[in-house]
């Protein structure tokens, strides 16, 4: 089977179609980490103070789970673990105080520490806490804080698995998720260079396994049974109609964000401004070029602090040419979470210690702004108003750009057709 095995990895990865490709070299995957990661500190934080609320829709639980469930398909239905279900009383982390404060533990310990051990054991503890309904689906939050460490967790990853390596790994057991996890981290070292220190490549192959989009691979020695399924495997592109169309819907997302991109960048050099672009976007192609060309290729000194990570996958940022400071910064949620770009926003405005007063604006389609409101003024971004973060519909840009880029000075055009809060 070794040789198979790696046959089927290797086609997997070239898979435009498959989650390797479309998911985990997905540049989204890696921006929306620290988001993630500090949606979880707020949520640690609420469980402390004791102002977490006894409800799931509307928690700071639930915007971050939202956004990992925004993860595309491996992801999707990620949120269902966390669903408070009143016949049940599961998972029973809103009404029990005591269970509460240990799941709030089991997340600060993961937050906190760096340690393979260490993770193990703030998983054990929580087991041995046998909080009903709370299983391993909440391995997916660990895995956005650890991503060396621990493996996503879902049905399908848990279908894939059993399928390839004849194990039986039960859903909703720890003892179990520990199991597959080990099994895992051993098949990606035998195959490590086919996959990745990060563990999303072998769940996201795990996962098109048991979604069943690729033949398993015959046992050893069956020469016959190898061809027959080897060409199985060639044909496997042919995916079903409903995923294709959804995948060809996040290629035009990724397009239209890029669009969006592209105007902004030409209309703050139109400006006289520096331009940076998205350390990710920057190799994008735009316009028969790169979506970076004109822009800056290092961030100014003033902004390699500490929130220097999350600042150069800011969308776009303009800057004045001489000093290299801060005009303005802004965020394109095409279709992907309000609630990262959010947070990208605010780690810029905050870098410097004290908020600092740019001009900072959520640009989104028309159709969002109802959804980028919601988000904006949730309890846990106070400083989004604070700041005068400001919406700004796809729509004005469109109609306004080439306006502003031939006649407009500064940046006080932009603000007449962007939207407070």
């Amino acid at each position: 089977m070794p040789e198979t095995t790696r046959l089927l990895i290797d086609r997997w990865k070239q898979d435009p179609n498959g989650t390797y490709q479309s998911w985990f070299l997905w540049p989204e995957r890696l921006k929306n980490f620290r988001s993630i990661r500090r949606g979880i500190g707020q949520v640690i934080k609420e469980i402390d103070e004791g102002s977490f609320g006894n409800v799931y829709r509307g928690s700071s639980l639930q915007t971050v789970v939202a956004s990992i469930a925004e993860q595309r398909q491996i992801f999707k239905g990620a949120d269902h673990a966390f669903l408070w279900k009143p016949k049940l009383r599961i998972p029973d982390i809103y009404e029990d105080r005591d269970n509460q404060r240990a799941f709030g533990r089991l997340l600060h310990a993961c937050h906190c520490c760096t340690k393979e051990a260490d993770v193990l054991q703030a998983i054990r503890t929580l087991e041995a806490k046998s909080i009903k309904g709370l299983g391993p689906a909440a391995a997916n939050l660990f895995y956005f804080i650890h991503p060396t460490i621990v493996v996503p967790f879902n049905t399908a990853i848990v279908k894939g698995y059993n399928a390839l390596t004849g194990a039986a790994v039960k859903l909703g057991r720890w003892d179990h998720y520990l199991a597959m996890r080990q099994g895992l981290i051993e098949f990606n070292q035998r195959h490590r260079d086919l996959l990745s220190n990060d563990l999303g490549a072998v769940a996201g192959l795990m996962f098109d396994l048991g979604m069943e989009r690729y033949p398993l691979p015959p046992a050893e020695g069956d020469a016959k049974a190898t061809d027959a399924w080897a060409k199985d495997l060639a044909a496997v592109r042919e995916e079903t109609a409903a995923f294709a169309k959804q995948l060809d819907k996040n290629r035009v997302s990724d397009e239209g964000h890029t669009e969006v991109q592209g105007w902004l960048r030409d209309l703050g050099l139109a400006l006289g401004f520096s331009v940076w672009i998205a350390s990710n976007d920057q190799s994008r192609p735009y316009n028969g070029g790169r979506l970076a060309d004109g822009c800056l290729t290092v961030l100014p000194l003033a902004l390699q602090n500490e929130g220097a990570d999350a600042v150069r996958l800011i969308d776009v940022i303009w800057l004045e040419r001489e000093s290299g400071t801060v005009v303005a910064a802004f965020e394109v949620e095409h279709t992907t979470s309000i609630y990262s770009g959010i947070v990208r926003l605010l780690d810029l405005a905050l870098s410097g210690g004290a908020a600092q007063r740019h001009h900072l604006f959520l640009v989104a389609p028309d159709e969002r702004e109802a959804d980028v409101r919601q988000q904006a003024l949730r309890p846990a971004f106070s400083q989004v108003r604070e700041l005068n973060i400001r919406y700004l519909p796809y729509g004005e840009l469109r109609q306004h750009r080439e306006a502003i880029a031939r006649f407009g000075v500064g940046i006080k055009p932009v603000e007449a057709i962007a939207r407070m809060f």
